[in-house]
């Protein structure tokens, strides 16, 4: 099934691309012109009231890829776009689609999402797992129909006992282990090689050696958080002592403090912030320095001749940069996301013996259990419990 538009009505394809154009800080080039193919003239002029409403850019951008997926899945399963607001039946049926047990698909090739529906959106390139999806995933989805129902001033089905009992069954039936959104942590010893493998001169090698280090460096740091930092949220701080058993000493390091502002769990009005200390505060002082960047998106885009753009990164681009390097370094990229800097500094922080709560403070971790995952795994893989016949 082919989810792209008739021929008939590209005009309506660019008017629509075009309207996107005002989102251009949210959504990539290539990422408007795919999206106008599948959004209706509603589904763009939602998206561009929110950005009017001042949503986050980090928000607006899930908001439009799950909008584009839930669009192309209504038009591969129903042959139709999505209608507002949705039956309960529709609601139902997208989960019956996505969560499902694969025991049963073996003996059942009706049960789950159809063929011709997962040869649609894989041809689409929106789909790649071949199992049922994470219920997170699901309930994301959901949780972004429901909220575009809202904001279309529109009631929807979304606590409707059916579609909820539905979801339960669906996720006990689809059970599978949860798998961490990096495989490998990005630890110290990786994160050396990685530096590394952009330890020349050019421009692209002290930016990716900046951006690396810092993300690292403070606390992990989301890609979407690296992606949208600005030279506005970097304060120099006094230096500080090299050794924090002798606050007296004479030996001292550079230090820069970076306010985190609006991230996944702060709001734009706090006052939170992490530290950089020594090493990572000369990286991105050299990059920022080499760059001549002194206002606006710190870590920008590089053209194939190595002239510097304007446009901030996206977050994929820090995540195929750590990749890209990742390689060169003689790892398999396809074993690490840009999460895996989060993970590591953690997985570090353990190894190291720094207290949790030192180590959430600098990564901003409001769930202590999440946090505490990392060095308990730490401490499981150090621990002498599963060497017992070793």
């Amino acid at each position: 099934m082919d989810l792209r538009l008739p021929k008939s009505v590209p005009d309506q394809k660019l008017r629509r691309a075009e309207a996107l154009d005002a989102l251009d800080s949210v959504l990539p080039f290539d990422r408007r012109d795919f999206l106008a193919e599948l959004l209706t003239d509603d589904d763009v002029a939602t998206l561009r009231h929110l950005a009017k409403e001042g949503i986050g850019e980090n928000s607006l951008r899930a908001l439009a890829s799950d909008l584009g997926y839930l669009e192309a899945w209504s038009l591969a399963a129903t042959g139709f776009s999505l209608p507002w607001p949705a039956p309960e039946a529709l609601l139902i049926k997208f989960v019956a689609h996505h969560l499902w047990d694969s025991a049963k698909r073996e003996t059942d090739v009706s049960h789950g999402m159809p063929e011709d529906v997962t040869a649609a959106l894989k041809s689409a390139k929106l789909l790649r797992v071949d199992g049922p999806h994470a219920p997170n995933t699901v309930r994301r989805r959901l949780s972004s129909w429901s909220t575009l129902t809202k904001w279309r001033g529109l009631k929807g089905n979304f606590s409707a006992p059916g579609l909820q009992s539905a979801i339960k069954l669906a996720v006990r039936a689809s059970a599978r282990p949860r798998g961490r959104k990096s495989k490998k942590a990005v630890t110290a010893d990786i994160l050396t090689a990685l530096l590394k493998a952009c330890a020349g001169d050019r421009l692209v090698d002290v930016r990716d050696r900046a951006l690396l280090i810092t993300a690292f460096a403070s606390g992990g740091r989301r890609r979407s958080e690296i992606a949208s930092l600005r030279f506005e949220q970097i304060v120099e701080e006094e230096q500080v002592p090299a050794d924090p058993k002798a606050p007296d000493s004479l030996d001292k390091l550079p230090c820069l403090k970076i306010r985190l502002g609006r991230t996944k769990t702060t709001q734009a009005d706090s006052d939170a912030f992490v530290l950089l200390v020594g090493r990572p505060v000369l990286a991105l002082k050299g990059w920022l320095e080499r760059a001549g960047i002194r206002e606006g998106a710190v870590f920008r885009g590089i053209d194939r001749w190595g002239n510097l753009e304007k446009r901030a990164l996206t977050p994929q681009a820090v995540n195929l940069i750590l990749k890209r390097r990742l390689a060169e370094a003689g790892f398999d990229p396809m074993a690490f996301s840009a999460h895996g800097l989060r993970s590591g500094y953690l997985t570090e922080t353990a190894r190291r013996g720094i207290p949790l709560p030192e180590a959430m403070q600098q990564s901003q971790h409001r769930s202590v259990q999440q946090a505490s995952n990392y060095y308990n795994d730490a401490e499981r893989m150090l621990g002498r419990a599963a060497r017992i016949l070793a």
